[in-house]
């Protein structure tokens, strides 16, 4: 077997049934999960369609690199979203579909790395722990930068220093932040460019928050954006990766499309050839339905801006917690965030995920340690109803 295996660390929802296990919540109340980032509003109907509509592709092997209609929509929205030049993103060389951005983040990982040379994959901290495990099986050390109030909740890039930089050959960043909501501003983005610029490294930005922000006038920038504003024409050393899970509500369709620098783009190409990743015809047209669509992401984000409206005021009764600029999370401080996460359990019913196990210790300790992620998925009034129980726990203890 692969020794690297023997590295990775227990998902953290497998750590939360372990937590968990015993433990008898009230049987008068309904469950309600806000631990896992599972959208659970309803998918659009006309994505619906379009996928069963295209069923009559099963009868041929998709190819890895999609098809054209799927990379020629997905290079309108990110010309339209990002506001990049026209034809800035040339859909035959910058852009591959992939079956989430989880998936596509390990994968790239893999095909980026140079094991030869001691590397270094850097990331945030709190992080998504697919960073941390594809970095382990590239058989590259994961090196962790905090993301603290301290620095607005944002990956200190000038914390890191020269030597650390020297060995690194990826760095992922999250913007929207998993599980800050931080967004990182176009300057923050430049600044990681011009670092990536003098010291080798590749840029992947996971942005697949993007969508999900409380202000409609005023978008997260991107990775794509800060490589236009500073002369970077061909996207060099930048990958993004974006997904429908979260805009469009389709966690289950998998689909989602990385895009970035073709020298990056065409080995990570032949990789995913080998890897046997296509993602399906039918995946592919009903893809394009949603990538072709504004108004259901408008809608949903009108959702999660009336959860935010609705629970931020009663959690503030009894804790200190605010709405992020961006995604469905929040992210406040309890006294020890494994004892609230069973505790709440226990007496009202609602699962949130400890925040210590989705970050590290740093010299500073664990960064997650003494907060909790609470996940707005669920409907309007399930989120008010787990908002009141929490309060009501809070201010019974």
């Amino acid at each position: 077997m692969n020794p690297s295996l023997t590295s990775l660390q227990p998902y953290p929802f497998e750590r939360l049934r372990a937590l968990l296990a015993g433990a008898q919540p009230p049987a008068s109340l309904a469950p309600i999960a806000l631990y896992i980032g599972e959208p659970r509003h309803t998918p659009p109907s006309f994505v619906l369609e379009a996928l069963t509509q295209s069923l009559s592709t099963l009868g041929s092997y998709p190819l890895t690199l999609g098809l054209p209609e799927f990379r020629q929509a997905v290079a309108a929205w990110l010309t339209r979203r990002f506001q990049l030049p026209a034809k800035a993103v040339n859909p035959d060389s910058m852009i591959l579909p992939v079956n989430g951005t989880r998936e596509a983040l390990f994968a790239a990982t893999q095909a980026i790395t140079d094991r030869s040379k001691r590397p270094l994959v850097v990331m945030p901290n709190p992080f998504y722990q697919i960073y941390e495990g594809a970095a382990l099986l590239a058989e590259a050390e994961p090196w962790f930068m905090g993301n603290d109030r301290d620095n607005e909740f944002l990956p200190d890039l000038d914390g890191v220093s020269p030597d650390v930089w020297n060995r690194c050959q990826l760095l992922f960043l999250c913007s929207p932040g998993n599980p800050t909501g931080a967004v990182a501003s176009l300057d923050y983005l430049k600044r990681a460019l011009e670092l990536a610029d003098r010291y080798g490294f590749v840029v992947a930005s996971d942005e697949c928050y993007s969508e999900i922000y409380l202000d409609e006038s005023s978008p997260p920038p991107g990775l794509l954006q800060a490589a236009v504003a500073v002369g970077h024409n061909e996207f060099e050393r930048c990958l993004v990766f974006h997904s429908l899970s979260k805009r469009s509500n389709v966690p289950g369709l998998r689909s989602g499309f990385v895009a970035g620098d073709p020298a990056v783009i065409k080995p990570f190409l032949l990789y995913r050839t080998y890897h046997g990743c296509a993602m399906p015809g039918y995946v592919q047209l009903a893809s394009i339905a949603a990538w072709n669509d504004e108004q259901h992401v408008i809608e949903n984000r009108r959702l999660y801006r009336e959860k935010f409206a609705r629970v931020v005021p009663i959690l503030r009764e009894v804790m200190d917690v605010a709405a992020p600029e961006a995604s469905f999370y929040l992210w406040p401080r309890v006294k020890d965030d494994e004892q609230f996460v069973r505790e709440l359990f226990e007496k009202q019913n609602v699962t949130v995920l400890p925040g210590s196990y989705i970050a590290r210790p740093g010299i500073a300790g664990n960064p997650g340690r003494g907060r909790v992620r609470i996940s707005l998925v669920a409907n309007v009034p399930e989120c008010v109803a787990a908002a009141q129980r929490i309060r009501d726990f809070v201010a019974n203890q």
